[in-house]
């Protein structure tokens, strides 16, 4: 009788440990990613993906920020003519600078997106901010889907690409 109670509270812990590890397993899973791999994951970042990398930020962005970054999808990154998003692409410092463009120090949400009329960026300069109609845009550039959760921030969908005033001449 005591073996078959010894079995079975051996059995019942081996059975709870197990769940306990597929939970902690499951719940690392769920957890929210850093910005970097979380556009990796979504698959509409490829090209965003690619020039982070190229300028060397890709620690930066996977360090504690916490950073908003206005991430342009691919097809904001199609806009631009394929030769100056090459060039671009082959200038570390000018892609850099277009990059730091696109990022705001802090974790700001879309509810308090909506209450700024500009945002000072990591790369010196401000962005504008505008609500028409319910809607977002920043230097013009459409906001699209807000808050996507990070573990080292927010990033919030553009249909564009953002230029720092010295970029666009």
């Amino acid at each position: 009788m005591a073996c078959k109670t010894f079995r079975f509270v051996v059995g019942l812990n081996i059975a709870l440990l197990v769940g306990m590890v597929n939970a902690m397993a499951h719940a690392e899973e769920q957890a929210p990613k850093d910005i970097v791999d979380t556009a990796v994951a979504a698959g509409q970042f490829q090209t965003l993906v690619t020039a982070v990398q190229e300028a060397g930020l890709v620690d930066t962005l996977k360090g504690p920020g916490p950073f908003t970054v206005f991430a342009p999808t691919d097809e904001a990154f199609a806009k631009i003519p394929k030769e100056k998003l090459e060039a671009l692409l082959k200038n570390k410092e000018a892609l850099t600078n277009v990059l730091k463009y696109h990022v705001v120090p802090g974790k700001v949400m879309a509810a308090d997106v909506v209450k700024l009329q500009s945002a000072k960026t990591a790369q010196g300069e401000s962005l504008k901010i505008a609500v028409k109609d319910g809607k977002v845009s920043i230097n013009g550039v459409n906001v699209v889907k807000t808050d996507i959760v990070c573990k080292n921030g927010v990033i919030h969908v553009i249909d564009g690409v953002l230029l720092p005033p010295q970029s666009s001449k």
